[in-house]
């Protein structure tokens, strides 16, 4: 029950995606080593494929994080699009890695149990964690290009208007 009123107020707080784009997307920081690491970590256990990585700085996140209504400079968050019935449903913050890791194989999807600890508890520590990250973890002065092996897997340009 907690579950669907999460993803009806992700509905509600924004427009639907056009049906074109693909139907798991991983928005994230390509500036960020956190971030980056948080992008190697899918590529090598998403063995099926089924997400797509797209930096917010390429032109497809860029367009995206429009369309969503959020700051085109200023990052803070993983943001996970996830088609349900026809649209595209954005994830934010604990919520949204949770969403990804329940879907990587064993025993990454057992994190999904996190869950069950409430929302608020869980962004605050994710929130923490995001703050911080640049000083934690450094940032790139450039952004993370896909290497050729793994340009299939990114999104970086899409007409979505």
């Amino acid at each position: 029950m907690v579950h669907r009123k999460i993803a009806a107020a992700a509905m509600r707080k924004h427009p639907p995606m056009p049906g074109k784009l693909p139907d798991k997307i991983v928005l994230f920081d390509s500036q960020c080593n956190l971030c980056n690491g948080w992008s190697r970590f899918l590529l090598r256990r998403d063995r099926d494929a089924i997400f797509t990585l797209c930096r917010v700085q390429s032109p497809a996140g860029q367009r995206l994080l429009q369309r969503l209504g959020l700051p085109l400079e200023r990052y803070e968050t993983v943001i996970y699009l996830e088609r349900h019935h026809r649209q595209l449903v954005a994830y934010h913050r604990s919520e949204a890695a949770l969403r990804v890791m329940a879907q990587l194989p064993a025993p990454w999807r057992l994190l999904r149990w996190l869950r069950a600890i409430p929302l608020p508890l869980r962004d605050s520590v994710y929130d923490l964690v995001a703050r911080n990250r640049y000083r934690l973890f450094g940032k790139r002065p450039s952004c993370r290009l896909p290497a050729p092996g793994e340009r299939h897997r990114f999104l970086e340009e899409t007409d979505v208007e």
